[in-house]
């Protein structure tokens, strides 16, 4: 099929600012929300005030199939498909398993063709973040994955030690990604306040699951924060997340 179409009052909106764009992502934030009432004014001025803004994400399938999580689309312009990105009877089986233990979705929507697909509007941030800047290999918090180019590998990271996840308040598995591709994040804490730390060859301990994303290439365990009981004690900080290796740690000032 060979069409055309065009979007206006969108992008091009007065209210609408693109404050983010790496390909094939954009994020556009409304700068007020403007349907509102004599009831709802107020609430709505103060939000905008505060960085309480909407915001969408905006795809071009041109560019790349994009995979994103299940009842995110909003709306698709063009010739885009949806279909469910599963590649037999194994990779259903692995997918379902990810999902199961990852607390994502299990199938993912993978979009193909040609157009524009924008997904559910979120009072949330969105991060855009480039996997290749991450040693090609990035591990994610629950529930932040938002979508990402379909080039991108998925797999269920396992902790490296039981204590991790029992210890630490984690689960066992979170989502990894791996390859060349672009991953949007949907996160409660804007990009402003999230602190990167790069290591190499070292080591990074943080009271608290605070950490939102790390590099596949580093050993996360959970430890006590001194060499012995008493001490960990002593110290008042009982048990921490270690980050080991080459890579880069993403963290929020406070826990989520």
């Amino acid at each position: 099929m060979i069409g055309l179409f065009t979007i206006r009052n969108f992008e091009d909106n007065d209210n609408v600012e693109i404050v983010e764009a790496v390909e094939p992502f954009k994020v556009v934030e409304f700068k007020r929300d403007l349907s509102v009432n004599h009831l709802t004014a107020q609430t709505a001025y103060y939000a905008s005030e505060m960085n309480l803004r909407r915001r969408q994400l905006v795809c071009d399938v041109n560019y790349s199939n994009i995979t994103v999580q299940a009842g995110a689309m909003q709306w698709m312009a063009g010739d885009v498909k949806a279909t469910t990105g599963i590649k037999g009877v194994g990779d259903f089986i692995g997918k379902t398993f990810r999902g199961k233990v990852t607390n994502e979705s299990a199938i993912k929507p993978e979009y193909t063709g040609t157009g524009k697909l924008v997904l559910e509007p979120t009072y949330k941030h969105i991060l855009l973040i480039d996997v290749k800047d991450w040693n090609d290999s990035i591990v994610i918090e629950d529930g932040l994955f938002l979508a990402c180019e379909s080039e991108l590998k998925h797999k269920a990271v396992m902790r490296s030690n039981l204590s991790s996840a029992a210890l630490g308040g984690e689960g066992f598995f979170n989502l990894g990604l791996s390859g060349s591709g672009v991953v949007a994040l949907e996160s409660s804490v804007p990009r402003q306040e999230l602190i990167e730390i790069e290591l190499e060859n070292d080591e990074l301990k943080i009271d608290g699951n605070m950490a939102i994303a790390w590099s596949g290439s580093l050993e996360f365990k959970v430890e006590r924060s001194g060499k012995t009981f008493m001490g960990s004690a002593a110290s008042g900080e009982g048990l921490v997340n270690v980050y080991r290796g080459t890579g880069k740690v993403l963290m929020a000032p406070v826990r989520p």
